[in-house]
This record gives C-alpha cells, structure tokens and sequence, in this order.
C-alpha cells in the first residue's frame, strides 16, 4: 500500500500534471492587467514556451470539470474583491483558444480558487494529492 501510494505521488509531481495548478498560479500572478496577459502570453506562444492548465490528455474538446471551477473561481474572486487576477485569467483562457484552439484544463481555474481562498500555492499540489489517496488505496485494496 505504502509504495503504490508513494509511487502515485511522484508521478504528480511537477508542472505538467499535479503540479500545473502551481505551474498556472505562478504565471497568472505576476500580470497586473489582461492586457499585459495577453501581451505576456503571445509572447510565450512566440517563444515556444509550454503554458501550464491548458488541454488534456483525455479530454480532446473541453474539460467538462473547467465550466464548474471557473464559475467558483469567480464567485470567489468577486467574495475577495479581485479586480485582476480574475480577469487576467480569463484573458489568458481567450488567448489561447483564439490563438491555438486549447482550452482549459481543471487545473488553470484552480489556481486562482485555490489563492482566493488564502491557500499557499505550494499546498495547491498536496491537495491534489489529498483528493486522490483514497481511489489510489481503493485500486490497491481491489487488486
């Protein structure tokens, strides 16, 4: 039990699964405005640079989970008076579907709910993992 469950928490470990929230956070919170998103974004795009909490593995045309956690991140931001991160985020949600026709995953809009409720982005992974152990122990118990 005590492998598989560490083994399942290193494979989340880093920017391209567990970690994109942290990943998305880290990049969203250092524009002021979603025109310096959008300005800071194409940029990316122009370098090639990988953009964290966009696409996914399974899901081809949208992340069904994305429509719920955008509405929260939301509510959230106008509950903590956010007038840029919100709106940043949203830019950069518009950004990269007019420019590269990817959408967002659960994890972009999970960063910024996840600051809005004064979580530290560095615990952002660790709840992902929280949510988990108990499938992973699940599989583990039935195999």
């Amino acid at each position: 039990m005590h492998s598989c469950i560490t083994g399942a928490i290193g494979s989340l470990r880093g920017p391209l699964h567990g970690g994109a929230n942290e990943a998305a956070m880290e990049m969203i919170e250092n524009w002021t405005s979603p025109e310096e998103a959008e300005r800071e974004m194409l940029g990316k795009l122009e370098r090639k640079e990988k953009i964290m909490g966009f696409g996914h593995a399974i899901y081809k045309d949208n992340d069904p989970r994305n429509g719920i956690i955008k509405i929260w991140s939301e509510r959230l931001a106008k509950d903590v008076g956010d007038t840029v991160l919100y709106p940043v985020s949203v830019r950069c949600e518009e950004v990269m579907w007019r420019e590269k026709k990817l959408f967002c995953n659960a994890d972009f809009f999970h960063a910024s709910a996840y600051h809005f409720m004064d979580i530290a982005t560095k615990l952002f992974t660790p709840i992902f993992v929280m949510s988990r152990v108990t499938g992973w122990a699940a599989h583990v118990m039935e195999q």
